[in-house]
């Protein structure tokens, strides 16, 4: 392990947030030094799966130890902004699992404050290191499948929260739901390749329990160019789970199905499968790193967060059933 390595703190223990530690803790360059937890149990047994003596239930505690670095903020989305911004406040750099908050006014304080900051934010955005998903933008870029005709998004779930993500705030209203856990993903993504989201039209399903979150939504948006995306989302149905992401332009069709799989055909012909992985493949902790260490990176910040965060709310605003104009 070289003087380089960066100190790192994680605050959230959650099994979305256990995928990126593994990946932490198979790097020289990262030394786990902190956890943090509300769950005592659940601290000690990943302090002891990941040989972490450093852990604290409150963190604040965490947040004021000198020698942390950067810290992963990876607990559910309303508890995001308070860290955040006490984070910003002790120096430390910022990773933070998605969405960027729990509503667009939380959103803008935090990216306000990490810009009048000098520290790197970044954002847990990792259809962006996949080689199938920068194949599929180059794809775009070149044009040979004509002007985009329409955007689709598929989002079908036989089970939510699915069964491995069986925790309560996940399936709940507040914040959590199909449409913000998943949907940000592919709206970030939308906006990296396709540009800004100027409007969205959102027609939503709930069950009868009120605290619930949605079982359904129906949605257009459309871009500043006029092309338009249709949203087609439902959970809690038979069948396995289903998720593509499908561009049609005027020659063509490009396809994600399952979050990496991309191919694309001709109007007229198959879908063929398109290999994506002799693109060049990054990712997301060792370009976090990089970033920190003063080094050209290629991070997803805070602003991309924002972005995203102004389209979910407007998707996730029940009070709304007419195209809303939206503002960045």
């Amino acid at each position: 392990m070289g003087v380089s390595a960066i100190k790192v703190g994680v605050i959230g223990l959650g099994a979305v947030g256990e995928r990126l530690i593994k990946i932490m803790q198979e790097r020289d360059d990262i030394v786990l030094a902190a956890f943090c937890d509300t769950s005592e149990d659940r601290l000690a047994h990943m302090a002891e799966a990941y040989e972490v003596t450093e852990t604290y239930t409150d963190y604040e505690e965490l947040l004021v130890k000198p020698e942390i670095d950067a810290v992963y903020v990876a607990v559910p989305p309303k508890y995001h902004e308070k860290i955040v911004l006490r984070a910003v406040e002790t120096g430390k750099h910022i990773l933070c699992e998605k969405p960027l908050a729990n509503s667009v006014t939380e959103a803008k304080r935090m990216a306000d404050a990490v810009n009048n900051s000098e520290l790197v934010h970044a954002m847990h955005f990792p259809l962006n290191y996949q080689g199938g998903i920068n194949r599929f933008e180059q794809l775009v870029q070149e044009g040979g499948y004509g002007e985009i005709c329409r955007l689709n998004l598929k989002m079908h779930f036989p089970h939510w929260p699915r069964l491995w993500q069986q925790n309560d705030w996940v399936g709940k209203r507040e914040q959590g739901g199909f449409v913000l856990e998943v949907g940000v993903h592919w709206i970030q993504l939308m906006q990296r390749v396709f540009g800004e989201i100027t409007e969205v039209k959102s027609k939503l399903q709930f069950p009868e329990d009120p605290e619930a979150c949605e079982t359904g939504i129906i949605a257009e948006m459309k871009f500043a160019d006029g092309a338009e995306v249709l949203i087609d989302g439902l959970s809690n149905i038979a069948g396995e789970e289903q998720l593509e992401f499908g561009v049609y332009g005027t020659e063509g069709t490009l396809m994600i199905r399952n979050w990496r799989e991309l191919s694309a055909g001709k109007n007229g012909g198959a879908l063929k499968p398109v290999n994506g992985e002799d693109t060049e493949n990054k990712d997301l902790i060792g370009e976090f790193v990089k970033a920190v260490q003063g080094e050209p990176a290629q991070i997803y910040d805070f602003a991309a967060g924002y972005k995203a965060q102004v389209v979910l709310e407007a998707l996730r605003d029940p009070a709304h059933d007419g195209w809303q104009k939206l503002e960045y």
